[in-house]
């Protein structure tokens, strides 16, 4: 099992201490509303990579 902790950071400078993926500025809550509006993982790591 992946421990979240090594993708995931909260950082009170960054982004206001929402967490997000770490090394990036992408919050969580934008991949799971994503995950949920139905995009697959590879369609959302595409978005992301513009």
């Amino acid at each position: 099992m992946t421990n979240w902790r090594e993708h995931i950071s909260i950082d009170p400078k960054i982004c206001g201490g929402v967490p997000c993926i770490k090394g990036t500025r992408i919050m969580v809550s934008v991949v799971l509303d994503n995950l949920a509006a139905g995009f697959d993982a590879p369609a959302i790591l595409k978005a992301i990579q513009r």
